[in-house]
């Protein structure tokens, strides 16, 4: 065999055995990896894209509802296509300039920053606030958060990430559609019921549809529902048959009007009345509760 045949066989039997060891082109390639670096670069870069329109965030003991006197750590964002006659947080219809951040957790000095605040931003007010053990969740408020679905489809999947804490979201309960984009990320609902007599607002199907689907999701629900001197009885059998077409063990927490620090007055409802209106739920339905504002009581925001 001449020495070009030598050479040329060497070259086959070398190009074989690094055949051998190459993928084949056919075959999924390895995904390139990213260094810890680039992907810090990537997710800054995310967090300074994703922006909402905040009011406040501050930490505050809970007034309302199935959670009451639990300490949480509040995201109150900016906006409400609502109008509640009793509304106590009119401040919250329209985007402030400028939103509210406390510094430590209830020292009440705060930092004002420009809106819309960004992602970033928000989670670090976050996990400044969040000084273990004192919170027991967090509350996505308003306003109405539902407006801001969208964004908060990209921004609650980081907050899980950042944070232990369960996330609790307080809601008009009129957003079926918006809910279904976050529903996965949140560990509780705390929905309200409009009665007309008493809001002014009617959304008795959005409302149904709304518990629905909290209902078939793996979340607590609970309702909450403002009772007047002026509340329809009519109204509260439609609440009733709501509820107990959904699930007659969804509690329920009826909440007499608060007029105190509002600026306005909605008469509360007497106490005959109070106790007439709970009987007359618990003729369907399991858990019917009486709870006032109780943060206005011991002057938390």
């Amino acid at each position: 065999m001449g020495r070009h045949s030598t050479d040329l066989l060497n070259t086959l039997t070398i190009f074989k055995v690094l055949s051998k060891r190459m993928p084949d082109c056919d075959q999924a390639c390895p995904s390139p990896v990213i260094s810890v670096k680039e992907q810090q670069t990537n997710d800054h870069f995310s967090l300074a894209q994703i922006t909402l329109p905040l009011v406040e965030l501050f930490s505050a003991i809970q007034g309302e509802g199935a959670n009451v006197g639990c300490r949480q750590i509040f995201i109150r964002l900016a906006g409400c296509d609502l109008r509640c006659t009793y509304c106590d947080s009119a401040h919250t219809w329209f985007v402030p300039a400028h939103a509210l951040i406390e510094e430590q957790a209830g020292d009440r000095h705060f930092q004002t920053v420009a809106n819309p605040v960004t992602a970033a931003h928000i989670l670090k007010a976050v996990q400044q606030l969040n000084t273990p053990p004192i919170h027991d969740s967090i509350s996505l408020t308003g306003g109405e958060p539902l407006l801001h679905a969208a964004t908060l489809a990209l921004f609650l999947p980081l907050l899980k990430a950042h944070s232990s804490l369960p996330l609790y979201l307080e809601t008009g309960g009129h957003h079926p559609e918006a809910l279904e984009q976050i529903l996965p990320y949140v560990d509780s609902v705390g929905m309200d019921i409009k009665l007309p007599s008493v809001s002014g607002e009617c959304h008795w199907s959005a409302h149904e549809a709304f518990l629905r689907l909290c209902d078939r999701a793996p979340v607590e629900v609970f309702c909450k529902v403002i009772i007047s001197e002026t509340t329809d009885p009519a109204d509260l059998d439609r609440l009733s048959d709501l509820v107990a077409s959904v699930n007659p063990d969804i509690p329920v927490f009826l909440q007499p009007v608060t007029p105190i620090g509002t600026g306005r007055y909605t008469p509360p409802p007497t106490p005959a009345q109070v106790l007439a209106w709970q009987g007359q739920l618990k003729a369907r339905l399991t858990h019917v509760r009486v709870i006032p504002q109780t943060h206005k009581f011991l002057g938390q925001r």
